[in-house]
């Protein structure tokens, strides 16, 4: 082993003793702390362990308000700081910290008798995703003036990158407006699972609740799907589904940023 690379081997087996030290409440400091003025090293380390620990379970609360508000302050703080000493940061972009904070909720025995908590916080997570995600001029209906109605059903359209589904067997949009503002509190008398619709066409950040088929329309259309064969699922999954309000909205609400004939598939 080179010296280089000796010194690269120790630097990472250093840093991850102290990333382990850090997330682990009940570990012992990691080698190299030192006593200074008087102040043991275990408790000086603890201190900035703390530190590190609010930081984290902070940078989720900010992410995941609407999870927090569900299950209140301390159920919230025990169950971010769990996460939280399993899953370090992998960027120094705190506000993209949690991305696998859905999953790990859907896995907590502790979370159990609140069903839906996971699918709340995968919607709030794929809003952050929205937020970040890169700006797009959507396509109007003035782009497609020109194109024939036979042509139309052959387009394949390219989504917003901004824009995801979120599907649920819980009425996670109304359950999440409740608790992020945008509704009052209610009693939920329909249960029925719903889709959230998640997208930044201009500068908010818009959570809908697509009409019914529109989800399996978006779906197919992001798959690289034609028109007609997006519509052909749309209607598969609900007989509802209205073709021209849902290709309205795709102009209206910034869903689309572009679209091209398709080419003849291979045989």
């Amino acid at each position: 082993m080179t010296p280089h690379v000796f010194q690269n081997h120790w630097q990472s087996h250093w840093q991850n003793h102290w990333a382990q030290a850090l997330l682990d409440p009940a570990g012992a400091p990691p080698p190299g702390v030192a006593r200074q003025a008087g102040t043991a090293p275990d408790r000086r380390f603890a201190v900035y362990r703390n530190n590190v620990m609010v930081s984290l379970t902070g940078a989720l609360a900010a992410r995941f308000p609407a999870v927090k508000r569900i299950v209140g302050d301390e159920f919230f703080d025990s169950a971010a700081r769990a996460f939280a000493s399993k899953n370090p940061p992998r960027s120094p972009l705190m506000m993209t910290y949690g991305e696998e904070f859905p999953d790990f909720i859907a896995r907590l025995d502790a979370a159990s008798a609140v069903p839906y908590l996971a699918d709340v916080a995968r919607l709030e997570a794929a809003r952050t995703r929205a937020y970040h995600a890169d700006d797009a001029a959507p396509l109007t209906a003035a782009d497609l003036a020109g194109v024939s109605q036979e042509t139309l059903f052959d387009l394949r359209f390219v989504l917003h990158p901004s824009l995801e589904l979120v599907a649920s067997r819980f009425p996670v949009v109304t359950i999440w407006a409740m608790n992020a503002g945008d509704l009052e509190l209610a009693e939920i008398t329909d249960w029925s699972g719903e889709t959230a619709l998640i997208v930044r066409p201009a500068l908010d950040v818009e959570v809908r609740r697509p009409p019914p088929g529109a989800a399996a329309f978006l779906a197919s259309l992001a798959a690289g799907d034609r028109l007609g064969d997006a519509a052909a699922a749309a209607l598969a999954q609900s007989a509802d589904f209205d073709l021209a309000v849902n290709l309205a909205a795709l102009f209206s609400g910034g869903l689309a940023i572009d679209a091209a004939a398709a080419k003849d598939d291979p045989q």
